[in-house]
C-alpha cells in the first residue's frame, strides 16, 4: 500500500469531515470555558484537546467501521470504505484504532480527568451501544444523540484544571442534542434506500412517511427555544438570539417543507442547513457570549 493510498484509506476510516466537526464543537466550547473564566487563551491546552479529540473521535468511528464491515459492503455509500473494499484488514484497522483511543484519551486525561473520563465514554456509546442498535430500532437516533452531543461539554470541561457543572455545558449539551434528531432524520430519509440493504432502521417509523416527515419537523421546532436559553440564561446576548432565532425558523421552514412535499429533495434542505445551523451558532455564541458567574 503507497503512502497516498494509505493516507486516503485512513480519512475514510476516521470519517475526517465527521471528526473535524466534532473537534470544531469541542474547541468552540472550549474557547467558551476560557470566556467563563476571564482568562486569556491557554493555546496549548487547546492544541492538546484538539489532537486528543481528533484521536478520539478517530477511533470511535474506526470502531464504528469494524464492527459494520459486513454492513458496509452491502451499500453504495460504503462500498468503498477501506475494510470492505478489502483495501485494508479488520486488523490493520484494530490496531490503528486502538491506537488512536488509548493516546487521545491519555492526551485528553493531561487537562483533567473528568475530560478523559468524557472521552472514553463518548467511544464506548458510539461504538457499541449505538453502532449495534442502529439495525434493532430507531431508537438508535436517541442513543447516538447522547455521544453526539458529548463534544461540547468534553470541550468546554477541559477549559478547566477543575472542571464544576453548571448550567453552561449543560446547556451546550442540549443544544447540540437536539439538533441532531433534525439531522439524522434528514440524513436517513435522504439514504434511506441505501440504508435498507444494511438493514438499518433510522426514521422515526423507519418508512418515509407523513409520521417520520412529522417528527423530523417538530424536531426543529423544539430546537427554536432550546437554542434561545443562553439568551435567556444571560450567559448568551442578543446577537446570538437573534441569530439563532433567525437560523431556527429557516430551518423550521425546511422542516415544514419535508411535512408537507414528503420528498428526498425537501430532506436535502434539512439535511444541508443542519450542516450550517450548528457551527454557525456556536460560533456566534463564542463571540457573544456573556461571563457570568
Amino acid at each position: 500500500m503507497s503512502e497516498e493510498s494509505f493516507i486516503s484509506d485512513f480519512k475514510k476510516l476516521i470519517k475526517l469531515r465527521l471528526t473535524f466537526l466534532v473537534v470544531f464543537s469541542a474547541s468552540i466550547s472550549f474557547l467558551i470555558g476560557n470566556k467563563q473564566q476571564d482568562e486569556s487563551i491557554n493555546w496549548i491546552n487547546w492544541l492538546i484537546l484538539t489532537v486528543g479529540g481528533f484521536l478520539v473521535t478517530g477511533a470511535a468511528n474506526g470502531f464504528n467501521e469494524i464492527i459494520e464491515k459486513d454492513l458496509d459492503k452491502l451499500m453504495k455509500r460504503t462500498s468503498d470504505r477501506p475494510i470492505p473494499s478489502g483495501r485494508m484488514t479488520t486488523g490493520q484497522a484494530l490496531v490503528l484504532s486502538l491506537f488512536m483511543g488509548i493516546a487521545g484519551t491519555l492526551i485528553l486525561v493531561r487537562l483533567n480527568f473528568l475530560t478523559g473520563v468524557l472521552s472514553v465514554f463518548s467511544i464506548l456509546l458510539y461504538a457499541f451501544l449505538y453502532t449495534p442498535s442502529k439495525r434493532k430500532s430507531p431508537i438508535a437516533v436517541f442513543i447516538g444523540a447522547f455521544p453526539g452531543a458529548l463534544p461540547p461539554l468534553i470541550g468546554y470541561f477541559a477549559a478547566f484544571d477543575r472542571p464544576q457543572i453548571s448550567w453552561i455545558p449543560i446547556i451546550l449539551f442540549l443544544i447540540q442534542f437536539v439538533w441532531q434528531f433534525p439531522h439524522f432524520w434528514a440524513i436517513a430519509w435522504v439514504l434511506d434506500d441505501d440504508y435498507k440493504k444494511a438493514g438499518f432502521r433510522l426514521l422515526p417509523t423507519t418508512q418515509r412517511d407523513r409520521v417520520s416527515g412529522l417528527m423530523t419537523w417538530l424536531s426543529t421546532i423544539v430546537l427554536i427555544p432550546v437554542s434561545l436559553i443562553p439568551t435567556i440564561m444571560g450567559f448568551g446576548g442578543w446577537i446570538i438570539g437573534g441569530v439563532s432565532l433567525i437560523l431556527g425558523l429557516i430551518f423550521c421552514w425546511f422542516g415544514f417543507m419535508l411535512y408537507r412535499n414528503l420528498d428526498i429533495k425537501s430532506a436535502q434542505k434539512v439535511m444541508f442547513g443542519s450542516f450550517f445551523y450548528l457551527p454557525v451558532v456556536q460560533l456566534v455564541l463564542l463571540f457573544d457570549f456573556n461571563r457570568i458567574l
